[in-house]
């Protein structure tokens, strides 16, 4: 006879990873941004950081099964597949023992030619875990990075127990769908999940798909969320919305700091540019998808180099402004740190791991971007380290 299962209420305790939690009809809604943050963008960055990367349900316990029931929203595009169904990593004691998935639920389905959006409904779905051995143990519960998750319900067939914060030193990062995770294999197998495992630190995860575009409210997100280090990956979400021009960067890169720097002023920051894209090195943006014949999604630039000289964003001239804007701010600010991309992802490798859809690395370059990142940011020395 099966030990009947019981039910643990979804509180901001068992969550990490999440900047606020929003109360719905269903239960909980990890957010990545804060409310006021949340009203001032647009429906992109909506989308993104209501996409829980890097959130996860934590608790001690010696339970050997675990459901939670959620309400997903995928998003696809009109004309293309949907993504494959998200991914639930369960890490036990800090390592990958099982993977699984829910149905149902909801899909957001986009138009990239007219930005139209429509949402298709659908029911809660269940995530399973069993045969989890019988001893008190710390359980982690990776969210899919690739959709939108509401948390409704939490059972196991022993008591949980909320895991106290402050155990370990916290880690911020901000940057595009690359450190959000497109293309990672699962939702602790992105690049930031990766190295924050690899240095043991708590990550919060302020990674959003096409939305890293120095906006002021994601500034005063990253000054108001406790952090022990922060990081600020900056480019090509630049580049591929063709938002700015060369003149208007420098002040806007200043301006996003000066707003972390009002709350953290001597939190060790490190400034990130892009790793290679060479589609956007040499080529301004607008970025621009085209679909093969089996559905599948490539990414092209659409401006023209000759523009460059006018004003126009590439990579390159990112990297050369970001490289200046740090170097300006060095002497009055001797806790920021400035990293050139291509040392984390660069033209060998690009040889050896091209960019599978030309703009986001696949599973094995995310290993290799996690491993340098953690070298780089948190060995001995480092910007960031301890």
């Amino acid at each position: 006879m099966s030990t009947p299962l019981i039910s643990t209420e979804i509180t901001a305790e068992l969550v990490r990873g999440a900047v606020e939690l929003e109360r719905t009809e269903h239960g909980v809604l990890p957010h990545r941004l804060p409310a006021r943050g949340r009203a001032q963008g647009d429906g992109q960055i909506a989308m993104a950081e209501a996409q829980p990367s890097g959130v996860r349900v934590v608790v001690r316990t010696r339970a050997t099964v675990l459901e939670l029931d959620t309400l997903r929203t995928r998003v696809g595009y009109v004309g293309t597949p949907l993504r494959p169904d998200g991914v639930y990593d369960l890490r036990v004691d800090g390592e990958l023992v099982a993977q699984g998935g829910t149905t149902g639920g909801k899909v957001l389905r986009l138009d990239p030619a007219t930005g139209a959006a429509a949402t298709e409904p659908g029911p809660v779905g269940t995530v399973r875990f069993d045969g989890l051995a019988d001893r008190d143990k710390l359980v982690e519960v990776w969210l899919p990075h690739t959709e939108i998750t509401e948390l409704v319900a939490l059972r196991s067939d022993a008591p949980l127990t909320a895991v106290p914060a402050g155990g370990r030193r916290v880690w911020l990062h901000h940057g595009s769908s690359i450190s959000h995770g497109s293309n990672a294999a699962s939702p602790s197998t992105t690049w930031p999940a990766l190295a924050a495992a690899e240095v043991g630190v708590e990550l919060v995860n302020l990674g959003f798909g096409g939305s890293a575009l120095l906006d002021p409210f994601t500034a005063r997100a990253i000054r108001d969320t406790p952090a022990d280090v922060i990081s600020l990956k900056i480019g090509i979400n630049l580049v591929n919305a063709d938002l700015l021009r060369r003149r208007a960067l420098g002040p806007a890169v200043h301006g996003f700091l000066d707003t972390i720097r009002e709350g953290r002023p001597t939190t060790p920051l490190l400034v990130v540019s892009s790793i290679l894209c060479p589609i956007h090195e040499e080529t301004p943006g607008p970025g621009a998808m085209d679909v093969t014949g089996e559905g599948t999604l490539l990414f092209r630039a659409t401006g023209d180099p000759a523009d460059v000289a006018t004003g126009r964003l590439t990579l390159q001239v990112i990297r050369e402004e970001l490289a200046r804007v740090v170097a300006a701010r060095a002497p009055d600010d001797p806790h920021l740190h400035h990293l050139d991309g291509r040392e984390l992802y660069g033209e060998a490798d690009a040889v050896e791991h091209p960019l599978p859809d030309r703009l986001h690395p696949d599973p094995a370059t995310h290993r290799l971007i996690a491993g340098r990142f953690a070298a780089h940011a948190f060995g001995p020395g480092g910007p960031l380290a301890g």
